[in-house]
């Protein structure tokens, strides 16, 4: 097996801004993973939140290069498990583990949905991420791509004012997402204004570590609570219930998709609803979430949709969210 990493620098069609940051540009990392004439690729974000960057993956892998090229593997997770006995960050073992499966879905010629035993006849459709602006250009977003679901990004001093102003212009469901922004006392105090605007849950409203406060979210909320910056891991699965109504898997965060999988099952388990995020990725990236779509309640695949330029094409998500799966086995993806 042949490893080869590249960086791509990811075009957004607008300045994405959250509570704690803003960025016109994406860094990523695609590996691509080569055996029998067959090539994988997986990729990974960097995120300045978690401290990772294309340099420093690139590094981890490459130290590690020659130990996981002469590793011998049948199933991606025999893959998974060694990757963790490595010193590799969950990010890289992300780019890895998603190449992995891409390339053995493509050596069995199925797609990983098929291989899952998951049928895709029914799924949630993706929202669309509005980033935080001015109320005017957060409208014209709107406007530019109209969706049937929108995720709103908060964490302003006029949270409320904004969804109020996006209400008047789309009848579409509107999600929160206030990046850890707010105390619990505001998001109970906002939570029944946002419930009369249409909105169907909050994620992540409070620090990733404020279980306290989030105790009181659960109990006086009116609204479900998802956690994001709270479940980064496959342990946080279990801390999260009893403090929110579902979760948000990142496969950067959490190591990739054999790990997802084991957390998709842990969550519906203990009752909480599951949703799959991404970090803007490209189409490499989407392509492997959206093989988990008919085990998910809710999706957030929207990344490459938020760029300017692809740099892969995979799985198509058309006006409406009907997803459009490639005909590839694995994820299904080809670098253009």
């Amino acid at each position: 097996m042949k490893i080869s990493c590249k960086k791509y620098i990811l075009p957004l069609r607008h300045t994405f801004t959250i509570s704690r940051e803003s960025h016109d540009f994406q860094d990523s990392i695609v590996v691509s993973l080569e055996k029998d004439g067959k090539i994988g690729y997986g990729e990974a974000t960097a995120n300045n939140y978690y401290g990772v960057t294309f340099e420093s993956m690139s590094a981890e892998i490459k130290e590690n290069q020659v130990a996981i090229e002469q590793f011998n593997w049948k199933t991606p997770e025999e893959l998974h498990a060694f990757l963790c006995s490595l010193s590799l960050s969950s990010f890289a073992i992300c780019a890895l583990d998603l190449a992995a499966h891409d390339l053995y879905g493509k050596m069995l010629g199925k797609p990983l949905h098929e291989i899952w035993g998951t049928s895709k006849e029914t799924y949630p459709i993706t929202n669309y991420t509005i980033g935080i602006d001015t109320i005017e250009k957060m409208v014209k977003k709107m406007e530019e791509t109209p969706w049937p679901i929108y995720k709103i990004k908060l964490g302003t001093d006029k949270d409320v004012a904004i969804v109020e102003a996006l209400r008047e212009k789309t009848d579409a469901k509107f999600r929160i997402d206030a990046n850890c922004a707010w105390t619990a006392a505001q998001t109970i105090e906002y939570a029944p204004l946002l419930k009369k605007l249409g909105v169907e849950f909050i994620e992540q409203p409070l620090k990733a570590d404020n279980w306290e406060g989030m105790k009181k979210v659960k109990e006086a909320s009116v609204l479900p609570t998802i956690a994001d910056e709270s479940c980064i891991v496959e342990s946080d699965v279990a801390k999260c219930a009893g403090y929110f109504d579902g979760i948000n898997i990142k496969l950067t965060k959490c190591g990739g998709l054999t790990p997802a999988l084991r957390m998709i099952r842990e969550a519906k388990s203990l009752g909480l609803k599951v949703m799959v995020g991404c970090m803007t990725e490209s189409s490499v990236g989407i392509s492997a979430i959206a093989q988990l779509l008919p085990q998910l309640d809710y999706v957030d695949m929207d990344g490459a949709m938020l760029l300017s330029k692809d740099i892969a094409k995979g799985v198509i998500i058309h006006k409406g969210g009907k997803v459009e799966f490639p005909q590839l086995g694995g994820s299904g993806v080809e670098m253009l």
